[in-house]
């Protein structure tokens, strides 16, 4: 077999299993991106005096004062003694993974964590535990197991999302914390889809719930709710100087452009100002899952990522095909995005919604459902 052969045959059997993907404009009213507090339809400010380019790679000419002063500010924001900023959030956990987490050493993992901890755990090339979706006492088996004869030098570390992107749940950080501690685990969070949205000030669920002291480090997307490119991650001053000199996803890639980095420090100060937005977020999110109650319509999660469970990958495709046909952008999530089965739709709600909206949404969503449902 060739391989281009090859490629036809893998590319006729996701054909065969509905799982062949399409890229495809946007269209209809927002309920699949990550905007959730709108912030991705305010235009952008222009320079004349930052470069578009980075140029570079931040150890050699792509380093720039702006982040400096975007890191020193992220670092203010959420009580950290460090912030480093990279290029992506599939880039920050996975670099931050395969440089703090060594051979011999071992890693529990949710089973629902996004690819980029997936990844970021295969490259690091510990012993591996993924424990089922926030089951503490499936954890504290293996953290249990991996302190028998701990040898030293080895190190034991958890990892999980805050709010789980296409689950739209919480792992719960408090317990988990505490369990960590007792077996002299580090905790590491990947708060992409929280940051913006929760804590007094936008920080997060860690910063929300007082556990900044409990964890390692977290992870932050601006990607999401913050709508600027890049990532960075929070931690003490020496985990920043170890990832600057051996994390390869920092050294090896050109920086970020300049420009970038003043964006980010209008959203910085945007967001940390923006009770009104986490407020009008929180009130979209009552209206649209009452909504879908009052219909019948049981959806999982508790926040703003509001899966709702179809079941087979046909089903769920074609009911997102009739409510982007009325006018709803809601995308269906299949294998193996998700675990066989559990097909859904996936719908994100924003701040910027309104009331007659999400109602409509909802309205349209059940009918669907409703038609589809024996």
């Amino acid at each position: 077999m060739s391989l281009f052969e090859r490629w036809a045959a893998l590319i006729e059997g996701l054909q065969r299993q509905n799982c062949f993907r399409r890229l495809s404009a946007p269209a209809g009213v927002d309920f699949s991106s990550n905007d959730y507090l709108g912030y991705a339809r305010i235009l952008k400010p222009d320079s004349q005096t930052m470069s578009r380019s980075g140029a570079a790679s931040r150890l050699l000419r792509g380093h720039h004062s702006v982040w400096e002063q975007v890191e020193t500010t992220l670092a203010e924001w959420h009580g950290t003694e460090a912030a480093l900023v990279l290029t992506s959030g599939y880039v920050a956990n996975e670099g931050l993974l395969s440089t703090v987490i060594e051979a011999g050493d071992w890693a529990a993992s949710d089973e629902f964590n996004h690819a980029s901890i997936i990844d970021g755990l295969r490259l690091c090339r510990a012993e591996k535990y993924i424990y089922r979706h926030n089951d503490l006492n499936h954890l504290e088996d293996g953290l249990t197991n991996a302190s028998r004869n701990r040898r030293p030098g080895r190190q034991l570390f958890v990892v999980t999302e805050s709010l789980f992107g296409m689950d739209g749940d919480v792992a719960p950080l408090v317990e988990l914390t505490h369990l960590a501690a007792k077996y002299d685990a580090h905790v590491i969070v990947d708060e992409a889809h929280a940051t913006g949205c929760f804590g007094s000030t936008g920080g997060g669920w860690i910063d929300q719930l007082q556990l900044r002291d409990c964890v390692l480090a977290t992870i932050h997307t601006g990607g999401k709710a913050l709508a600027v490119p890049g990532a960075y991650i929070c931690g003490s001053t020496q985990l920043k100087e170890l990832l600057v000199n051996r994390c390869r996803h920092l050294i090896f890639t050109t920086a970020l452009p300049p420009i970038v980095g003043s964006w980010w420090l209008e959203t910085i100060d945007r967001v940390q100002l923006d009770i009104a937005g986490r407020a009008s977020l929180a009130e979209n999110v009552r209206t649209f899952r009452t909504a879908l109650a009052q219909q019948g319509i049981t959806a999982g999660g508790g926040h703003y990522v509001v899966p709702i469970f179809v079941g087979a990958e046909d089903d769920a495709m074609s009911a997102a095909s009739e409510i982007q046909a009325a006018g709803f952008d809601i995308r269906a999530i299949r294998p193996p995005t998700v675990p066989k089965g559990t097909s859904r739709l996936r719908v994100s709600i924003h701040a910027d919604h309104d009331a007659q909206t999400l109602q409509r949404a909802a309205d349209v969503v059940a009918l669907t459902l409703k038609r589809k449902t024996p």
